[in-house]
């Protein structure tokens, strides 16, 4: 029983590592055709939404621990 834990970590790792390689592969060939300035200017927004959402989950988190009653001052 002890070794399905790593057999299915590494399986999960196999799956993760091909499906990425096969997304980079895809994305790289359909850029192919974009011009510089517009590859940057998708990139920024990306960057931008990326920023956006990243802000929305820790004001939400900090929002519910609040809620929740839980001290999250530092030392």
């Amino acid at each position: 029983m002890e070794w399905v834990p790593v057999g299915f970590i590494t399986l999960k790792a196999l799956v993760f590592c091909a499906t990425m390689f096969f997304a980079i592969k895809w994305h790289y060939e359909q850029g192919q055709g974009l011009s510089k300035r517009a590859l940057l200017l998708t990139a920024g927004k990306v960057a931008a939404v990326f920023i956006l959402v990243l802000t929305a989950v820790l004001l939400l988190t900090f929002g519910v621990a609040q809620a929740l009653g839980m001290d999250l001052r530092l030392p």
